[in-house]
């Protein structure tokens, strides 16, 4: 299973992110999307991160129209084809990437790894939809993915060994840490951050303390480089509320009920950095 060209499909934050670095790591790199207009978004998108990078004197700005010239877009799951590697990076939702999943596995070919960028679904869940399942990987990356150094790999109960070890060798490639996790919802890092980030949510809601203070109190007194409420705004507060939904349904435990005060944020729009406002405002 060795991988050369890569599809992925979600043209999202998450979806460009991964786009980008795996174009600047030399691979030819294949963005779908239902939609032209998030694939416009997200070239343009892909385009100013690399330009950042330029001007940081990180990259130059060969480097930056040559990554630029691997992306293709496009709205058709066939041009998935001929992919080594299909990375399905959609928002946390369990019929919209179990309906993904299988359209990728009707395009792409029966050796072609299948990995789902999920945060907290189950792998082996997904996989089961997949012809050849053995095939099929958890690929979590975090946001946003050109800085963060991890990914978490996770094996479904399917999953052969070619595949993992392609996967890892693939996690390497694009610069990326892997570490192996099992398929428990949250897998390792999200079952020990989110219920972290709702309880900080449960003392605003409970008049503790402002967002302000919570997060500084975090960022000094637990070094933590931002605050839990200010990463959930960086998250989105909906997937966030997803994740959660998704904790307590499957643990069937209610110590990872989501506070109201996320459900009614959530409800009124308010969904963080991408709505403009959560618990911080960023207009």
């Amino acid at each position: 299973m060795s991988v050369q060209k890569v599809g992925v499909v979600g043209a999202g934050i998450m979806g460009r992110g991964i786009a980008q670095v795996c174009a600047l790591a030399g691979f030819d790199v294949t963005l779908v999307d239902v939609a032209e207009a998030a694939l416009d978004q997200a070239r343009n998108g892909i385009a100013a991160g690399l330009e950042r990078q330029v001007q940081k004197g990180g990259l130059s700005a060969q480097q930056r129209a040559a990554s630029l010239e691997r992306i293709i877009t496009s709205t058709d799951y066939a041009s998935l084809a001929d992919a080594d590697l299909v990375i399905e990076a959609a928002t946390e939702n369990l019929e919209l990437k179990l309906r993904i999943l299988e359209q990728i596995a009707e395009q792409v070919g029966s050796e072609a790894i299948i990995a789902s960028n999920t945060s907290s679904l189950s792998i082996s869940q997904l996989a089961a939809v997949v012809s050849h399942p053995e095939r099929c990987i958890g690929l979590h990356f975090f946001n946003p993915v050109p800085l963060m150094a991890l990914v978490e790999v996770i094996r479904a109960v399917q999953t052969c060994d070619a595949c993992q070890a392609s996967t890892l060798a693939f996690a390497e490639r694009i610069g990326k840490t892997a570490i192996c996790a099992g398929n428990r919802p949250g897998f390792v890092v999200n079952r020990i951050l989110v219920p972290m980030i709702n309880e900080a949510i449960f003392v605003l809601q409970e008049g503790l303390a402002s967002a302000e203070d919570i997060d500084t109190g975090m960022q000094l007194g637990c070094g933590q480089p931002m605050g839990p409420l200010s990463l959930a705004d960086l998250i989105g507060l909906d997937t966030l509320l997803a994740i959660l939904e998704a904790f307590q349904r499957d643990f069937g435990d209610p110590k990872y009920r989501p506070a109201p005060l996320l459900r009614e944020l959530v409800a009124a729009g308010r969904l963080g950095r991408k709505s403009g406002e959560g618990f911080h405002r960023y207009r």
